[in-house]
């Protein structure tokens, strides 16, 4: 008889046990010959060698589907331990799964061509309204890298802007400070991640959330960083933040032109490195659209208003905005930038647009 320790890692014990204990129960009825005892992370087995091999192999089978799929069922456990798929399995187009086991995926065109684009190279542009998946679909993906062991870390930053009012002095340590300009990102993990494994991976620094400030003399290796709210970084800040990049790293950076928050006379960042970096290599641009919003059908609405409104409005009100509209207005539904197409002229953007008061 021999005995072995298995420690389980990479999964949330609560999936992978089940309610009751009813998988681990299960496992017992299927191998009637070991001796199974489970305490936290460590599964003790006593049995003979041969066995225990099997046995082994297939807690790997079962630690995998849990993690991957945010779901293990007796249905599942079944089929894994029989050396069968389960229905899961071989699901395309799936980015990753939600906490409820819910399959996560590319919802419209340009969201897919946003995945694509991710594929294919280490730093991608996504520009688009509010509600058109942005930041969702890139969290997907760098969480989907994350489980699949292709990077140690995620590190998702947003520049600390406040949308047009003055909060003021905010009670608390520096993590209470920045929190209530990072909670958009923290609702996107807590879909896709068990809460006590997200609260795990951010104690270990696995998973880093942190405004664009902190960014500063890093070199950001093995990782996927994600900068949401783009438009609110000065053009220092985003070529600071750009130049972080290092080995085995992609970038996703995300904004809406139509929601700049900076101060009068300040140039948004965003805009400027999407024509300054048109044409280099390993940059791909992807731009959404009012048809790609996946919120409340009244959110379309509401676009296609201020949208009209905005159209109404001089020129000279806000030529920051008005020329970025007009590029918009040039875009084709197949998901580039016009940076990408040379349409931006041979002016920098900070030239073109300067914002006015």
């Amino acid at each position: 008889m021999t005995e072995k320790h298995i420690i389980l890692e990479d999964v949330d014990l609560v999936i992978f046990y089940g309610v009751n204990n009813v998988n681990m129960q299960m496992l017992k009825a299927l191998y009637p010959k070991l001796r199974i005892v489970a305490r936290g992370d460590i599964i003790k087995v006593l049995g003979e060698e041969e066995q225990l091999a099997e046995f082994e192999a297939n807690i790997r089978k079962l630690q995998s589907h849990a993690s991957k799929y945010n779901q293990l069922t007796e249905e599942d456990l079944l089929h894994i331990v029989k050396g069968e798929k389960t229905k899961r399995d071989g699901t395309e187009r799936v980015i990753v799964y939600s906490v409820q086991g819910k399959p996560i995926t590319a919802r419209t065109a340009n969201q897919q061509r946003l995945v694509e684009a991710y594929n294919t190279n280490d730093m991608v542009f996504a520009t688009g309204p509010a509600g058109s998946g942005k930041t969702y679909t890139a969290i997907a993906l760098a969480v989907r890298a994350l489980k699949n062991k292709e990077i140690r870390k995620i590190i998702l930053s947003r520049p600390a802007v406040e949308a047009g009012e003055k909060l003021g002095f905010l009670p608390g340590d520096m993590k209470d400070k920045i929190d209530p300009y990072l909670q958009p990102l923290y609702d996107a993990l807590e879909d896709m991640i068990p809460s006590l494994k997200l609260q795990e991976m951010m104690q270990q620094n696995i998973i880093q959330i942190a405004p664009l400030a902190f960014m500063r003399g890093r070199t950001l290796n093995d990782a996927v960083v994600i900068l949401d709210e783009a438009q609110n970084t000065t053009s220092a800040q985003i070529k600071m933040f750009l130049t972080r990049m290092g080995m085995n790293t992609k970038m996703i950076i995300t904004g809406d032109f139509t929601q700049i928050d900076l101060p009068p006379h300040t140039k948004s960042g965003l805009i400027e490195a999407l024509s300054i970096l048109n044409g280099v290599k390993g940059i791909a641009f992807v731009e959404m659209n009012k048809g790609d919003i996946v919120r409340h059908k009244l959110v379309t609405r509401i676009v296609e208003a201020y949208e009209k409104a905005d159209k109404e409005k001089t020129i000279h009100h806000n030529p920051n905005f008005n020329s970025i509209k007009s590029n918009e207005e040039t875009t084709p539904s197949d998901g580039r930038h016009a940076s990408q197409r040379g349409e931006l002229g041979s002016n920098t953007a900070a030239d073109e647009y300067e914002r006015q008061p």
